[in-house]
């Protein structure tokens, strides 16, 4: 009789093993095996990142193996077991793989297919066809989409993370918890024994270094240092947390009347403001998507203050970029006076420090959230509901959506979620722990505070207004760059993000177009692939929803636009994600840097602001903790994080893309080593884009 050698392998993450019943039955051309237990007498099978190997015999000859089916039945108590691969070595030599990396929760059973990647035209037997559309079917009944926010791109179906399908659950969810991890991060930081007087502002801008102290690094003390530079200023579009703004002004706007006179002083080639805009050495950061936001007021009793800066900078000889001209909202007036560098020392420092405010803002709401977060949940869900494990986009893309579902789901749970992190939190001065509970009156020593401007709502109508420049363009990196008119790496020489970016995208750029061109021949196959097809209207009709000014694609016709349309998924959920999140603590820590909150309305004239103003304005003791807790917290990598380039599931079983993988980490052992050296002695070195600090997914 024909016997076969299994091997099990099961996952290495916490509660990956079982102690429930597995059965296995092999399913081939010519006929079903009986169900087997796999079991070993005395032995404790299906341990966590256990290999486990059994010899299986059938009555009859069963041909080619199609598939695989396992069962798992309850022992004692549900238990939940996630298998990695079983792989088969048949009575005539064959050695078949069949990756699954999921798991299989309560009375579950999964069938599995060899770990061939193949098209839809490739399948021409029946039972492989059933089992391709019956993947699909369970799918899109588990992955359903829903509206969280109207004018938001749809998200996952989900009230918590509980709710999620277990096989995008993370694996422990107290890793995520961010009640938790902000009181980690309380106590982490040593600010906790400031909460005592959390209502009071600091003194001057040294009272600041108290809660700065015990967690300084690199970048954050040369922030806390250099701050109030005009230098320091410029230099934070081009490399800080949110180096998307910044653009070259063709044009002045007339909504600020800037004039050659008021700016003489920072033109440095003896040219008028309009030359100098002619040869390309003014830009801009417009923070218009601000003006008429609603600003927090989920607490009654304390006011807060939102502003919709612009902001007009110059390129200097030493080819460095400062800032020239700051107008702090969009209709110019009498009470809207255009600030300069020229002016009293601190009517200049409050108004950069309000363009500072506006900046994390938006860096927080729109780059960082909707660009990054909700774009790659989008791409993620349509995966799931269109495309099946066996297609090979599908393994493509797949550690590149790894918990991004859930981690916004959480987010959804408590971060920005009305009355959530976002919105406030509770401080306990009893038990020096940060919590969610409802507002009320303050009692035993607890007090319920409104932590950010944005937060009550104003994040939601901020992404409202973002959609609409929300395009598949302005995900094609070199294209916005390219957009914003800061494609010159001669006029415009530090702008690392440009630089390592492109390096990054090319990089993702090649290793997709190798993989596509191993599975399509030709255009004509991009074309007749129906999954693909519609896993891109899924992203275009709910993702975007079905706005053509979007750009997005209801479709792709070339084998050259599915490389990039692969490209702008895998960019944006690592590169794009690592370039604006991980910063946050560098470029933030410093609250006179990233003030989330500023407790008095803009300055309606000069000559009136003096530090105690300032002192005023920017967060109270409270609010620069929350602050602090926060940015510490989200940038920090996961425990046992997967970089760009790391696949250790391996879906694929297919020499030329294992190779394909090989080069593509060949490619970007290269750009670390650019990096690395360019970084060499820098008193600023730009490290985001480093692929060996780009997580794959958007997880954090």
């Amino acid at each position: 009789m024909p016997s076969y050698t299994v091997t099990v392998a099961t996952g290495s993450q916490w509660f990956a093993g079982t102690d429930d019943y597995i059965y296995l039955s092999l399913l081939g051309s010519a006929g079903c095996s009986e169900k087997h237990l796999l079991d070993k007498p005395f032995y404790n099978d299906f341990e966590r990142g256990a290999v486990d190997s059994y010899d299986v015999t059938v009555d009859e000859e069963l041909g080619d193996i199609q598939l695989v089916k396992i069962e798992k039945r309850k022992y004692w108590l549900h238990d939940d077991w996630y298998l990695k691969y079983i792989t088969l070595k048949t009575p005539y030599g064959d050695y078949i793989e069949f990756p699954c990396y999921r798991w299989i929760t309560g009375e579950g059973e999964i069938v599995l297919r060899d770990g061939r990647a193949k098209l839809p035209r490739d399948d021409q037997i029946h039972i492989l066809k059933q089992h391709r559309r019956k993947e699909l079917e369970t799918r899109q009944k588990q992955y359903r989409w829903m509206e969280w926010n109207p004018g938001f791109p749809l998200s996952i179906d989900a009230k918590g993370h509980k709710d999620l399908p277990r096989d995008i659950q993370f694996d422990s969810e107290k890793g995520v918890d961010f009640v938790l991890n902000y009181s980690k991060a309380m106590e982490n930081l040593f600010i906790n024994r400031f909460m005592h007087m959390f209502q009071s502002s600091w003194s001057d801008f040294a009272d600041f270094e108290k809660i700065f102290v015990k967690i300084s690094n690199t970048i954050s003390e040369r922030v806390m240092n250099h701050w109030q530079e005009d230098l320091m200023f410029g230099y934070q579009f081009l490399n800080g947390c949110n180096p998307v703004l910044i653009q070259r002004c063709t044009k002045l706007p007339e909504k600020l009347p800037v004039t050659t006179e008021m700016v003489e002083c920072s033109l440095e080639r003896q040219l008028t403001l309009e030359q100098e805009v002619e040869q390309g050495n003014i830009f801009i950061v417009d923070f218009k998507l601000l003006d008429g936001i609603d600003a927090n007021k989920t607490d009654p009793c304390t006011l807060q203050f939102l502003a919709a800066p612009i902001c007009l900078l110059y390129k200097n000889l030493a080819n460095k970029i400062v800032p020239i001209a700051i107008q702090l909202n969009q209709v110019p007036g009498d009470e809207n006076p255009i600030f300069l560098p020229s002016d009293a020392k601190y009517d200049w420092l409050l108004a950069k420090i309000w363009v500072r405010s506006s900046d994390f803002h938006v860096h927080q709401t729109i780059t960082h959230l909707l660009r990054t977060h909700l774009v790659s949940e989008v791409f993620g869900i349509a995966m799931y509901r269109q495309l099946p494990a066996v297609h090979p986009i599908f393994k493509l893309l797949v550690a590149h959506v790894r918990f991004t579902i859930a981690i916004n789901t959480k987010a959804r749970e408590q971060l920005i979620c009305e009355y959530g992190l976002f919105d406030k939190f509770q401080i306990s001065l009893q038990t020096r722990s940060l919590d969610t509970m409802e507002w009320g009156s303050g009692d035993g020593g607890q007090w319920r505070l409104e932590a950010n401007a944005t937060g009550g709502g104003g994040h939601v109508q901020m992404v409202q207004r973002a959609m609409e420049d929300l395009t598949y363009a302005s995900l094609c990196f070199p294209e916005a760059i390219k957009a914003r008119g800061m494609e010159s790496t001669e006029d415009i020489p530090y702008y690392f993000y440009r630089d390592d970016g492109i390096l990054v995208w090319e990089a993702i750029k090649t290793f997709a177009a190798a993989v596509v061109d191993i599975y399509y021949e030709s255009d004509q196959v991009v074309v007749e692939d129906q999954e693909l097809q519609d896993f891109v209207k899924d992203v275009y009709v709910y993702g975007m929803r079905g706005k053509k000014a979007s750009g997005f694609p209801k479709s792709i016709k070339t084998k050259e636009k599915l490389s990039e349309y692969l490209t702008v998924v895998i960019f944006t959920a690592s590169a794009q994600h690592a370039a604006v999140n991980f910063g946050q603590y560098d470029w933030c820590s410093w609250i006179p840097n990233a003030p989330p909150t500023m407790r008095t309305p803009p300055p309606t004239a000069k000559g009136v602001v003096t530090i105690e103003q300032i002192v005023d304005t920017l967060p109270d003791r409270g609010r620069s903790c929350w602050h602090l807790g926060a940015v510490w917290a989200l940038s920090q990598f996961q425990e046992n994080e997967l970089f760009l380039g790391m696949y250790p599931e391996e879906h694929f079983i297919e020499k030329p893309v294992k190779e394909a993988m090989a080069q593509f980490r060949k490619n970007l052992d290269t750009i670390i080593s650019v990096i690395a050296e360019r970084n060499k002695n820098k008193k600023l070195p730009y490290y985001y884009l480093s692929p060996d600090r780009i997580p794959n997914s958007v997880a954090i």
